[in-house]
């Protein structure tokens, strides 16, 4: 059993203090960091990172294998795809794939919102530690992500490479460029040989190596891959039914240069493969000659929209106005035309000797100058930057409905680069990160102040592509550091009111809504509130928090299954694999974090030390890993469910805001009134505040939730303010407080904060003794399904079996109602308990062990102090037992006042018909024999 506030707990404390008085205040490592000054109405105020700092225990455990992986993880592979959108070199970097990849969901189209995640991060890690590794890493994304934006400013420009006799020009994937040959490079020549040396680098279908015609009707063209993975040729005057086609007999290999070249004369069209003819078709009618003029003229680009454009390198590509001899195609494998028998194309050469700019010369006479471009044009205002083409944002104007294989919030991506931009500049006060903010939200302004109210409505309203996550509330602390009012009118673009309004009335509307697409907005909309003093934003996000808490949460402080809320108080009926997404705790923390700043109102606390000490850190895999941050996506609550912390395909959002919970575990320990006047301590977590206001430093010494207690001590200077203990709304067994060893006066009452007014000074020391009691927490459809707490800290049982483990708690409670003496401590492992052979640990403790957050309650006899009555535990319709109705009264006193309650329960249910008098006697009886534990 754990014990309370022990006399060698004490004793260490005080070494601690004595030690400390000795030194100075201690002095955070980091450099300057810009300044986000807190809103005028938050009555408490929390302390930056830098001033809290984490000790021995859980908390810096987790932390640090995540600041591992912030340390050791290539930040040139979140760049690779920003680096791609713009056209500028990758080197070797590989995209991380999953959500950041190209190939990963719904097609790569929330790309970059990692990558957001990862620079809050890194800005946490040194605002943390300041450990400047951090900032070095902050700095290269920063200086990378400028680059970037510099370069979507302005027209493409060649990525020159090694070509296969000389430069070529490299076609990223994620580009989305191409080269735009003139009108008259075809010609209207009946014979034709077109030729080009390739590089592909991606197995994509149907993308062009070139492709010449008007829409998908009368077009020519060469694909690298067709549905088969083979090289086709076509041509058509009637679209893709009427196609006269040519196709190879291998693929292309991948990162090799292939020389394809394709002539028709009369009726026989010839397409070859590094020299070789592979296909042969003799009943060809179809040539450029009846094409006519084409508009479309394209290399690396199809007429057909939804085609993907054409990854790899191009070479040297020449068109000839007559049909080359297979003798003259094989010489074109060893030199260049030029060097060759067949000479420069007549029609159109260009060998791309060019190794910078956006246009190639045409060598071959006509001066037909060809210009690389991007397929969407380019940004609407210079502030864009993202890791894809504004298509996204475009498209979403015109969408009544979700689909995220077209459209995957990109606003919400847009707020995760954003903040992260915010959190770079406040960490390292490079100006670069904030103008990169500040573009963004001009550009998003441009792009939003021009659309009428009932798009914007409809558009938030859309599941899925239009949502835009904690987008508002970045915005609006960008306004606290710019002053533009364009910023703060952006952030009430993003108004969705009907939800609202329907919040600020106190209408619960929440049932079939995507959980996280929501809890973000009400964040933004308190920073709204701060802003604008608008009521309803703050009264909207106050009753939400309240329909969520506890009406949709699980033991674990969770929310949501299979991301959506359902019905209020359905709990049981909603236990799933994929109950409580990570994400969801995540955004709750910072919604019950933003209300308290208002109104320090406990349940905002308690709510937030359930899900910090449960989900949050059971979220965590305690392994190290240099490539994942090993971060839950879901917490299946169903029996015997193993955590998943490589879930989906990697780079999830529940992985990024799994590494942002990881690196700043210690914002909420502290806060301070708004005057100085007080010192909130919400979290008894090992840590230390350094208090440069009052020349003070607060060090907490303990091994919470391990140790029922915690002992703060101070030194420094002296200052005068209220200390303020949260007492923790299941703190029944008590809490007592000693200030240098004498009691303190008062009653502390649960779901309170108990304040010490005084003047403090060096060495003082507050010893806070808090003892668990184990109880059982039933879900409000079905009060037999349970989850089981001690103190804090949610236990689950470690059984592979996947139906509900039937457990009863009474047949050794003690008096004061302490269900834990049923249940017997696992020798050298704290907190950790078995019952009816199966051992029960911490939630937080993140393992892949088969877990059972929920258990069927059953208490089939009556059992008091481990002595069976011999009688059946009777039950009333609604399911409640005598047992449960004795022991609804505890703590009791004495043993004598559980055998009077006991005794009054007893003839209440033999009154009503519900227990026959002689069982009654005999559990009375039973109850005055038993021994129990106070």
């Amino acid at each position: 059993m754990t014990s309370a506030l022990s006399r060698r707990s004490v004793l260490r404390a005080a070494m601690v203090a004595m030690a400390a008085s000795a030194a100075p205040p201690a002095m955070h490592r980091q450099a300057a960091a810009a300044t986000l000054p807190a809103p005028a109405p938050w009555s408490v105020r929390p302390f930056p990172l830098g001033k809290v700092e984490l000790g021995t225990g859980i908390f810096a455990d987790k932390r640090q294998m995540m600041l591992d992986h912030a340390r050791g993880y290539d930040v040139n592979r979140l760049l690779q795809v920003f680096r791609a959108n713009a056209g500028l070199a990758t080197g070797t970097a590989v995209a991380p794939g999953g959500w950041e990849g190209l190939d990963g969901e719904a097609n790569g189209n929330l790309r970059g919102h990692y990558t957001g995640h990862f620079l809050s991060m890194l800005s946490q890690a040194y605002s943390g530690t300041g450990d400047p590794v951090y900032a070095d890493r902050i700095r290269t994304m920063i200086t990378a992500l400028t680059d970037v934006r510099e370069a979507l400013r302005h027209e493409p420009r060649m990525l020159a490479v090694t070509g296969r006799f000389g430069t070529a020009v490299d076609n990223l994937r994620g580009s989305y460029q191409y080269v735009d040959l003139p009108a008259a490079a075809l010609g209207a020549t009946a014979s034709v040989t077109v030729s080009a040396w390739v590089r592909p680098t991606h197995t994509a279908t149907w993308a062009r190596v070139f492709d010449f015609g008007n829409d998908t009707t009368r077009y020519m063209y060469l694909a690298a891959r067709d549905a088969q993975g083979l090289p086709r040729f076509a041509v058509t005057t009637s679209g893709a039914g009427g196609e006269q086609a040519l196709t190879g007999n291998a693929a292309l290999p991948l990162n090799q240069w292939s020389n394809l070249a394709v002539t028709i004369t009369g009726t026989t069209g010839t397409l070859y493969v590094n020299g070789a003819a592979v296909a042969r078709n003799t009943g060809m009618t179809l040539n450029p000659s009846v094409l006519g003029t084409l508009t479309n003229n394209w290399l690396g680009r199809s007429n057909y929209s939804a085609d993907p454009v054409f990854a790899g390198a191009f070479d040297e590509f020449n068109i000839w106005s007559r049909a080359l001899t297979a003798g003259e195609v094989e010489a074109l494998q060893n030199a260049r035309a030029s060097a060759a028998a067949p000479g420069r194309g007549d029609l159109a050469s260009y060998d791309f000797f060019e190794t910078s700019g956006g246009t190639f010369a045409d060598a071959s006479g006509h001066a037909l100058t060809a210009t690389l471009r991007r397929t969407w044009g380019g940004p609407s205002h210079p502030g864009f930057l993202a890791a894809y083409p504004e298509t996204q944002f475009i498209a979403l104007e015109t969408m009544t409905s979700g689909d995220y294989t077209r459209v995957w919030a990109p606003y919400y991506t847009a707020h995760k680069i954003l903040q992260g931009l915010m959190d770079a500049y406040l960490a390292t006060d490079d100006a670069r990160a904030l103008d990169l903010a500040s573009g963004m939200a001009d550009w998003m302004y441009a792009r939003l102040s021009r659309l009428p109210e009932a798009t914007l409505q409809r558009m938030w309203g859309i599941f899925s592509s239009g949502e835009f996550g904690g987008i508002v509330e970045a915005i609006t602390d960008l306004h606290t550091l710019t002053g533009k009012e364009e910023h703060l009118s952006l952030a009430r673009l993003f108004d969705l009111d009907r939800l609202i309004d329907a919040c600020a009335a106190g209408t619960d509307v929440l049932d079939g809504l995507h959980a996280n697409q929501h809890i973000p907005i009400f964040t933004g909309y308190v920073r709204l509130y701060d802003s604008t003093g608008e009521q309803r934003y703050l009264d909207a996000a106050r009753n939400f928090w309240s329909m969520v808490v506890p009406h949709r949460m699980y033991g674990i402080g969770g929310t949501s299954t299979g991301e959506f809320f359902r019905a209020r108080d359905l709990i049981d009926g909603t236990l799933s694999a994929v109950t409580a997404e990570t994400c969801c705790a995540y955004n709750m923390l910072k919604l019950s974090r933003a209300l308290f700043f208002h109104e320090q109102d406990p349940t905002y606390m308690d709510y937030y030390e359930r899900a910090l000490y449960n989900q949050v850190l059971g979220s965590k895999q305690d392994k190290p890993d240099a490539e994942k941050p090993l971060v839950t996506y879901f917490i299946g609550l169903t029996p015997g469910h193993v955590r998943d912390y490589t879930p989906k395909e990697g780079t999830t959002c529940c992985e990024g805001t799994g590494m942002e919970s990881a690196t700043k575990y210690q914002d909420s320990v502290y806060f301070t009134a708004a005057d100085g006047g007080a010192l909130y301590v919400n979290l008894y977590s090992p840590s230390t505040l350094s208090w440069t206001e009052k020349n003070l430093t607060i060090t907490q010494t303990t091994g919470y939730p391990s140790e029922q207690g915690t002992t703060l001590s101070v030194t420094g200077g002296s200052g005068t303010f209220g200390l303020r203990l949260r007492v923790p709304s299941w703190a029944t067994a008590g809490f007592h407080v000693t200030v240098n060893g004498t009691a303190v006066a008062g009653t502390p009452v649960p779901g309170t904060y108990f304040t010490i007014d005084r003047t403090w000074n060096n060495g003082d020391l507050v010893q806070v003794s808090v003892p668990f009691r184990l109880r059982a927490e039933p879900a409000p459809d079905n009060p037999s399904v349970q989850t089981l707490f001690y103190g804090p800290v949610n236990l689950v049982g470690r059984d592979a079996r996947t139906s509900y483990l039937q457990l009863g708690l009474y047949r050794n409670a003690a008096l004061s109602g302490d269900l834990l003496p049923t249940l017997a401590p696992v020798a050298g492992k704290p907190l950790h308990y078995t019952l009816d052979g199966v051992e029960f640990a911490p939630f937080y403790e993140g393992t892949e062990d088969p877990t059972h957050a929920y258990f069927h309650r059953t208490e089939p006899r009556v059992v008091f102090g481990g002595t069976d009555a011999g009688v059946a535990n009777p039950a009333k319709p609604d399911g409640t037992t005598l047992l449960d109705e004795i022991w609804a009264g505890a703590p009791f006193a004495s043993k004598d006042a559980l055998v009077t309650r006991a005794r009054s329960t007893v003839d209440a249910w033999v009154a009503a018909g519900l227990l026959g008098q002689a069982d009654g006697e005999r559990m009375v009886a039973t109850a005055q024999s038993a021994t129990y534990a106070a």
